[in-house]
């Protein structure tokens, strides 16, 4: 994928504030400190257009970036979801979240593919699954992008690929599953395959 424009258009907190044109939307969901902001800046070739930050929860909307809005077709959004499961946050405030994802994971017409991102250092947590469990139920095509896969070593590597998709198997699943590396910038060619593969951009 040739990204010759992003930028930030809107944060969303709720329903009736998301984009109301028919642009394609690929989502960007995973735990709290994950790494989406630095995926997402990785993935456009910019430094700071996701803001990245120490504090997890920070992202407390849904953010839209408009990429290649030269395009015919006006270009497609990536949208940043909120952080899933910040513990520090608000019960209330959580809730909130997580109806807005799961609303937005399952109903959103222009949403075309979501990538679930999972620390590769770490078996998926209970808030991984929790989001697997979510998004397997919907009709969105999902890739799994593996964060932070400069923590391990080749062969912890190819073993935590393994192990991921005997658990998905086993819940009936079989989703791509990309290694990558916001540090170390790789893995970033194949997601785009998957992404333009699923969404059709």
């Amino acid at each position: 994928m040739k990204i010759k424009s992003v930028r930030f258009i809107r944060s969303a907190p709720i329903w009736n504030t998301l984009p109301v044109e028919d642009r394609t939307e690929i989502a960007f969901v995973g735990r709290s400190n994950v790494g989406k902001s630095s995926l997402l800046n990785y993935l456009v070739g910019r430094k700071a257009i996701a803001k990245t930050s120490g504090t997890p929860g920070k992202t407390a909307a849904l953010n839209f970036y408009l990429v290649n809005e030269d395009r015919k077709d006006g270009g497609f959004y990536l949208v940043d979801l909120p952080g899933y499961g910040y513990a520090k946050a608000a019960r209330t405030q959580r809730e909130a979240w997580q109806q807005l994802i799961g609303r937005y994971a399952t109903e959103r017409e222009q949403l075309a593919a979501i990538v679930l991102l999972i620390d590769s250092r770490h078996l998926p947590t209970a808030i991984d699954e929790e989001l697997i469990e979510l998004l397997r139920g919907g009709v969105v095509p999902t890739v799994i992008a593996l964060t932070k896969g400069d923590k391990l070593s080749g062969n912890q590597q190819r073993s935590r690929v393994s192990e991921l998709t005997k658990l998905l198997a086993a819940r009936g699943i079989e989703w791509p599953i990309v290694l990558t590396s916001s540090a170390k910038k790789y893995g970033a060619d194949e997601l785009w395959r998957w992404i333009s593969l699923l969404a059709s951009v």
